[in-house]
């Protein structure tokens, strides 16, 4: 399997054979497996306290008093601890302690990882799943995108802005800028008020050194060391529209 190597400026400076990552069967199922298994891991544990509706010292009046013979309160007859009185513990509530992780076979993580990687060389996988690409170039690029290593020295953000224009994926990332709206729900009122489409990943040999596109929105910043499901498949849905550098794809051959 073949691509091209863009430059900065969006011209092709030589074509290379692609690492054999890219030519594997992809396993959707697994991927959408390793992602419910990351998502659900990364949860909030909540609960109420073990001791909660226990705290209460209560009394017994024993038989012959024309009440129940339940725990209440020594300071009244409000009954206490038990599930079926108001005021008592809960029967069913939520434990602090449940164990929220889900485990998946180290195997099985691996080849998701490696299928989602595959899957940002599949054009239509990549158009199906809503990424926007200039239709100038959306017949001239190769898949994955491959730029040189240049890519890393940019420190401004309009030169960024120029490179993917020059790539003709600009208008991904403006996708992603008009489509941000107001979370539906309670989530709004938790400090997560606006959802916004994802939009490019860049692959480097450094986030660090790709900073420059940082802000942009939608993009996301990656290494080799740093790939997961989360980015190459965000949703559980494989094909995100992805740029390596050079240096990314090369060390990629040594992915098995």
């Amino acid at each position: 399997m073949k691509a091209n190597i863009y430059s900065i400026d969006g011209e092709v400076s030589k074509e290379i054979d692609l690492p054999p990552v890219f030519d594997i069967d992809p396993r959707e199922d697994l991927i959408h497996k390793a992602f419910r298994a990351i998502s659900l891991s990364m949860r909030q544990p909540y609960g109420s306290s073990p001791l909660a509706g226990t705290r209460r010292v209560g009394h017994n009046l024993g038989p012959n008093h024309g009440i129940s013979r339940i725990p209440r309160l020594a300071s009244g007859s409000r009954g206490v601890l038990l599930a079926s009185m108001v005021g008592g513990r809960s029967a069913l509530s939520p434990r602090s302690d449940k164990v929220l992780y889900k485990k998946i076979n180290k195997k099985e993580r691996k080849m998701a990882k490696l299928s989602a990687i595959a899957m940002t060389a599949n054009k239509e996988r990549i158009i199906a799943r809503g990424h926007k690409i200039s239709e100038d170039y959306v017949d001239k690029l190769t898949f994955p995108i491959v730029v040189e290593d240049d890519i890393e020295n940019i420190k401004k953000v309009k030169d960024a802005v120029q490179v993917l224009a020059n790539l003709g994926v600009y208008d991904d990332v403006l996708r992603s800028k008009n489509g941000k709206k107001i979370r539906a729900g309670r989530g709004k009122m938790r400090n997560r008020t606006y959802k916004q489409p994802k939009s490019l990943l860049i692959v480097g040999s450094s986030s660090e050194n790709l900073r420059a596109f940082s802000s942009l929105p939608g993009v996301d910043l990656a290494s080799l060391n740093s790939l997961s499901i989360t980015k190459l498949a965000p949703g559980g849905n494989p094909g995100r529209l992805t740029i390596y550098t050079a240096s990314a794809i090369e060390n990629l051959r040594e992915v098995d």
